[in-house]
């Protein structure tokens, strides 16, 4: 506790200068022939499939012990209408047509901001996996992961008082040779999981044949969520 204590009082001395200058500088790049053999885990979203019931938050929540009004994943509603307009499909203004549904989660980016920028190396990639995960005996709470994720997919935790994201269940099920929660409680097959450097895994597969996109890309995080946008009606 008291190693925690002073790792804070140290952090909290840096002064805000660092939290500014820290993002600036993560840009690196990995080496891709280094990770050549190592798995790739990678989550894909169709928004044809999903219909918006919450079960893979509700799922989520509970496998990872969340406090009450937390939650590693949400669902958006988004609607591709116009206000004001009828819609071109059944004519109304107000219908449920185009209707989509995003799933905001943490991207677990290949080059990941949050890694870069924490100063005591508790937002880091399991060395086994890949998959970008928190050591809460590190973690000092500075939020500096939280303010460089561009995502917005990051939070603090109450009840551990550490920083908090989606790692794909990794100690919760993903250790045990389970998938993650979300993907096992989606009942419409919308969520895929998987590793992409495995060529006969159906995820793999599925992202030769499907296409897909990622969100804010212009950054060069390169994450590994991917999203089959909505085949728009009478395409």
């Amino acid at each position: 506790m008291s190693e925690n204590i002073e790792r804070r009082r140290f952090l909290k001395g840096i002064g805000a200068a660092s939290l500014i200058l820290g993002p600036m500088g993560c840009t690196s790049v990995e080496d891709d022939s280094k990770n050549a053999n190592k798995p790739h885990y990678v989550m894909v979203f169709d928004q044809n499939k999903c219909v918006g019931c919450g079960d893979c938050k509700a799922a989520c929540n509970v496998a990872n012990n969340l406090p009450d009004g937390k939650s590693k994943l949400l669902m958006e509603h988004q609607s591709g209408g116009v206000e004001g307009q009828a819609c071109p499909h059944c004519g109304k203004e107000k219908c449920n047509c185009e209707r989509k549904f995003v799933r905001v989660s943490c991207q677990q980016c290949k080059n990941a901001p949050c890694v870069s920028v924490c100063p005591t190396g508790a937002a880091h990639k399991d060395p086994e996996t890949g998959i970008v995960t928190m050591d809460a005996s590190k973690c000092a709470g500075c939020k500096y992961c939280i303010g460089a994720c561009p995502y917005n997919a990051r939070f603090i935790n109450e009840e551990t008082d550490v920083a908090d994201n989606c790692d794909f269940c990794l100690n919760s099920k993903l250790s045990k040779g389970e998938l993650p929660a979300c993907v096992q409680q989606c009942k419409y097959d919308a969520l895929v999981f998987g590793d992409a450097n495995d060529p006969n895994s159906y995820v793999n597969k599925l992202l030769a044949v499907k296409d897909s996109v990622r969100m804010k890309p212009q950054f060069g995080t390169e994450p590994s969520l991917r999203y089959i946008p909505v085949v728009k009606l009478g395409v």
